[in-house]
């Protein structure tokens, strides 16, 4: 991090060192890649509870995470609470409510209709805990006086892909939520106006019945997604 008074560069040795040889290295990355495969977002929860520590340790790993000019534009709330995630459930509900009656569109409902999604979301009570993240738009030192934070959409969601990574390797299942318009969770959360709500991520295990839709089964060949120049 840095400072007010203090702003200076100072480098230090790499204090960590991941090497393989080519073909470790690309068995590694096969062997990631058909991990990863096996990360589904599911709407189906069971209560069994998940401790803490997990919690944390993913957290911690999606704050480590690049961002710009280190300036690490994040927060994270993570609740368990069972009163406090039927808050979020209801507000969430209301603002969905409105954006299915109309507020989002023909065209964006025409797309979510093969994920099968509604207004309902009791997930937000089911899951154990819920993370909301939170981008922030701008820090302040110790005297309150405000910095810019860079490339904050950016730098957020890549620890965001950090965090669902780490809840997978820790072998629990988390779901993407994004209630429009979010600005209720600051009131909740009691999260200041510098903050914006990103993202709520219902995290636990699949309930024996979980299903996922067939179409999020469907991705992208690599020759969509790629471009070589070699």
């Amino acid at each position: 991090m840095f400072a007010k008074e203090k702003l200076d560069y100072s480098a230090v040795q790499l204090p960590d060192r991941v090497e393989m040889n080519a073909n470790d290295s690309v068995k590694a990355a096969e062997a990631h890649l058909e991990f990863m495969r096996k990360r589904h977002s599911v709407r189906d929860f069971v209560p069994t509870p998940v401790p803490q520590a997990v919690i944390d340790a993913a957290i911690k790993a999606a704050g480590s995470a690049p961002s710009g000019a280190n300036h690490q534009p994040w927060h994270f709330v993570a609740i368990s609470s069972a009163d406090v995630k039927h808050q979020i459930r209801l507000a969430a509900e209301e603002e969905e409510k409105k954006f299915y009656a109309g507020g989002a569109g023909d065209e964006w409902i025409k797309a979510l209709e093969p994920i099968g999604t509604d207004a309902s979301k009791p997930h937000l009570d089911l899951a154990p805990w819920l993370i909301i993240i939170f981008s922030q738009r701008w820090g302040e030192f110790a005297d309150g006086t405000r910095y810019k934070n860079y490339y904050v959409p950016e730098s957020v969601g890549i620890a965001t892909g950090f965090l669902i990574s780490a809840l997978h390797h820790a072998g629990l299942t988390c779901l993407t939520h994004t209630p429009n318009p979010m600005k209720f969770l600051n009131g909740l959360l009691g999260r200041p106006g510098s903050e914006k709500p990103v993202m709520i991520l219902a995290v636990g295990h699949p309930a024996p019945e979980a299903t996922v839709p067939s179409v999020a089964k469907m991705k992208k060949p690599l020759g969509q997604i790629m471009s070589v120049f070699d």
